[in-house]
């Protein structure tokens, strides 16, 4: 090993990257998750073939050009938008310590998402109790919202999530 270099073993300080431990959110934090993710065609072509969706207004550019409301455009698959604000805030809020999804609800697309956008992801922390059943845990509730480049916002979901406490060190 050359002179100053550090061993694998040295002091030296170490972080590994992980989501939050129950007692760390707080709620009513918001949560902004960057980057965000341009979204392409290729991205709805892949996701909506990948699930089976055959929705035409997905994948039938011909036929969505000549359907009202869209601007001739094809929409992206709403289920991919959706997917995409979650993973979006992954790395910022449940890397490694999330247990389990426990459910959705109140999910909406209030606007439409097109390849190009740019989709941005925010959370808030709506709710947090421990687990009633599962010690160790406790249950955080979430608002995911997602806006596209201009800040509109063209997804919601509140979520239900199982989250591991810290540990005892």
């Amino acid at each position: 090993m050359s002179e100053g270099a550090q061993s694998p073993t040295s002091t030296a300080r170490r972080v590994i990257q992980r989501g939050l431990w129950f007692e760390e959110f707080v709620e009513g934090t918001v949560y902004e998750h960057r980057p965000g993710r341009t979204v392409t065609e290729a991205d709805n072509v892949l996701f909506t073939t990948l699930t089976m969706n055959t929705q035409a207004l997905h994948l039938d550019a011909a036929w969505s050009a000549q359907q009202p409301g869209f601007g001739g455009q094809r929409l992206i698959n709403s289920m991919f938008t959706l997917s995409t604000i979650v993973g979006l805030s992954v790395s910022q809020l449940t890397q490694g310590t999330l247990v389990a999804n426990l459910g959705f609800s109140e999910v909406s697309f209030p606007a439409p998402l097109f390849a190009g956008d740019t989709l941005y992801a925010e959370t808030e922390c709506t709710g947090i109790r421990e687990s009633r059943s599962r010690p160790g845990e406790g249950v955080v509730n979430l608002l995911h919202v997602g806006r596209n480049q201009d800040g509109v916002v063209v997804a919601r979901a509140a979520r239900a999530t199982l989250v591991r406490k810290r540990p005892d060190d």
